[in-house]
């Protein structure tokens, strides 16, 4: 409703007929109508007013940009064959990165100030990479091309067939390969990747960063600790990690990652007092993505001796992360791609 009577008023405004000094009094003077409008902001849900706001900002933008240029008409009409170099210019439009670029700029620096090392690998690579080297058997689930985007291309006799990548995993094997197989490696890797879902939390392009450290004598404890300098760094002071076991075919043991609500604080509940659950995460944690230490199938494959390294791997969607930020609550990430502009203009 508050987008709605914002493009009410621009609307109206856009039909006027008045000189520009009118328009100025009668839209953004003292008892102007931008004014009665913004009032109205207080008596607005608690949870439109993030919005609401950044609508009056563009309006009140727009209105003075607008009564502006026809002021300039105006002056120029007066001096006709004159040209007056003390007119101010039109303001510009001024762009800026989209938000999930802003988020990959965010991981990025956070990991590299530990050490990591920023790497880009193919996001159309050989099956070898994406699977194979990955311990994942020729049966398992992931490999069906009702799961991946297969490429119509001839196979390679030893790595496969071509995938668009699923994950950022492909990755971890390449990363030991550029190294010559000998750690320590510490890398993150960011990329776009590809599975056929679509609906309001996935969408078939998507984008995941993957952490890998291989050293000797690394364990658990070097990856929950980066787990939550992490959460503290993304979410800020007080955010906590937790791993529950799971499985995955290229780490052992494996986990599944939350991070505490920045909501309820992780509490579960909607107020210190209340015991109402918490209407964002119910249960006081976030379930982001995946974790684990790395197979020794793994190492392997990528020239590493598992008996004399170890390390630990991470991986999960930029998209899924960063929609867990305090205040955005934003229910599709469908709408990162869509394309509307007013959406994309408050990041």
């Amino acid at each position: 409703m508050s987008q709605d009577s914002c493009q009410k008023l621009w609307e109206a405004f856009s039909s006027e007929e008045l000189a520009a000094d009118k328009l100025r009094i009668k839209y953004l003077g003292k008892n102007g109508l931008f004014k009665d409008l913004a009032a109205s902001l207080r008596l607005s849900p608690v949870e439109e007013r993030k919005s609401f706001g950044q609508a009056l900002n563009q309006l009140k933008d727009k209105l003075e940009a607008a009564i502006s240029e026809k002021e300039a008409q105006g002056n120029a009409n007066k001096q006709k064959s004159e040209l007056d170099l003390s007119i101010p210019p039109l303001p510009s439009s001024v762009g800026h990165l989209h938000p999930i670029s802003q988020a990959i700029e965010e991981i990025s620096r956070i990991f590299t100030q530990i050490g990591f090392n920023r790497v880009r690998y193919p996001e159309v690579d050989w099956d070898f990479y994406a699977f194979e080297a990955l311990n994942m058997p020729k049966s398992h689930p992931a490999r069906d091309e009702w799961e991946t985007f297969f490429v119509e291309q001839a196979s390679h006799p030893e790595l496969g067939k071509v995938v668009l990548t699923p994950h950022t995993s492909n990755s971890q094997v390449r990363e030991m390969e550029r190294l010559k197989s000998k750690p320590p490696i510490r890398m993150i890797d960011i990329a776009r990747t590809y599975r056929r879902q679509s609906d309001t939390t996935h969408t078939q392009m998507f984008h995941q960063f993957e952490g890998l450290v291989i050293d000797k004598g690394i364990n658990i404890q070097h990856l929950k600790g980066t787990l939550d300098y992490f959460a503290e760094s993304f979410y800020g002071p007080g955010t906590k990690s937790r791993i529950r076991p799971f499985h995955f075919q290229f780490t052992e043991p494996s986990f599944e990652v939350d991070f505490s609500c920045h909501i309820c604080g992780g509490t579960g509940k909607r107020s210190k007092t209340g015991d109402e659950a918490c209407k964002f995460c119910k249960s006081g944690w976030h379930e982001v993505g995946g974790a684990g230490m790395v197979h020794p199938n793994v190492l392997k494959a990528g020239g590493i001796d598992p008996d004399e390294y170890t390390g630990f791997a991470f991986g999960w969607g930029v998209e899924r992360t960063y929609t867990l930020k305090k205040g955005l609550n934003i229910d599709d990430i469908r709408l990162f791609y869509s394309g509307n502009l007013e959406f994309l203009q408050q990041f």
